[in-house]
């Protein structure tokens, strides 16, 4: 049986490892098919087939992106997968990402900053280094900093909507992203459906949504996940005729969460996978 995990992050976003250390770890844990969707950026997918060639790994990898974007009072996050990174308008869209992204962080940064956070920006791109600085940055440098032990913790005090550090986002609208996607020859994926903690009353009117301004699939399967949630999930997909996703959303490695785990497909669900063209490099 194909394993496939279709959402991962590097250090070119908010994941902890670099490129060559999760393409190792996807291996490792007998991977076959493997996206990596770091957010609003493609910078991880060049070095990735470069050394997925050079070292002859045994993994497909799938070209991809997780975009943010701006609904209603949610940020939902869509994946884009099996992309062509070259894209004009992809590009464009991500430049402007990027920048909205900065933006944030340097009033995140002032806002802490002025709660005695003294030089908190600068500790939080640190960590960042090169790549697209998140709120993950920020709650890294804030336990380095012993104000909380974990990330729950640290978004419950400094950064969760309402708190010191929270600054609202100014995404795109999920239409633009998912034209985006489409642009660049991709899927359009709706990440994490559950993460967002809306009713689901709510939950059905994003998938009206969503699939109304062209949305192809969504997230089903994820490691940790209860049976009954995934087999909802499944159903949903089936009454809104999406594809159906699964992927880790692996940032770093911890004891309920890893690369592949427990990631399958309820049953009758049509994989994403399953519409792909077959041709070298992008999918089977």
């Amino acid at each position: 049986m194909i394993k496939y995990d279709l959402h991962s992050h590097t250090t070119h976003s908010d994941g902890h490892l670099t490129v060559e250390e999760l393409l190792a770890r996807a291996v490792d844990k007998n991977i076959d098919v493997f996206a990596i969707t770091d957010h609003d950026t493609v910078a991880a997918i060049e070095p990735a087939q470069a050394f997925i060639k050079r070292e002859n790994l045994p993994l497909r990898l799938i070209h991809g992106v997780e975009i943010s974007t701006k609904w209603e009072s949610f940020e939902i996050h869509i994946v884009g997968l099996n992309i062509d990174t070259n894209d004009s308008t992809l590009h464009t869209l991500l430049s402007e990402q990027q920048q909205k992204r900065e933006t944030r962080a340097i009033e995140i940064g002032h806002r802490l900053n002025k709660n005695g956070f003294d030089g908190i920006y600068q500790q939080a791109r640190e960590l960042a280094d090169n790549a697209q600085i998140t709120r993950a940055h920020f709650a890294r440098a804030l336990i380095e900093r012993g104000v909380a032990k974990n990330f729950p913790g640290v978004f419950k005090k400094y950064l969760g909507r309402g708190k010191t550090g929270y600054v609202p986002s100014n995404w795109c609208d999920m239409q633009t992203a998912i034209a985006a996607i489409h642009a660049a020859g991709g899927v359009a994926v709706l990440a994490h459906p559950s993460s967002y903690k809306m009713s689901n009353k709510w939950l059905r009117k994003l998938l009206v949504e969503f699939k109304s301004v062209g949305g192809d699939a969504m997230e089903v399967a994820q490691p940790q996940q209860a049976p009954s949630e995934r087999q909802f999930l499944g159903l949903l997909s089936q009454e809104y005729e999406l594809l159906c996703s699964q992927g880790s959303d692996f940032h770093f490695p911890t004891s309920y969460l890893e690369l592949g785990k427990n990631l399958y497909l309820p049953k009758d669900c049509q994989g994403v996978w399953q519409t792909w063209e077959k041709h070298e490099g992008v999918a089977l």
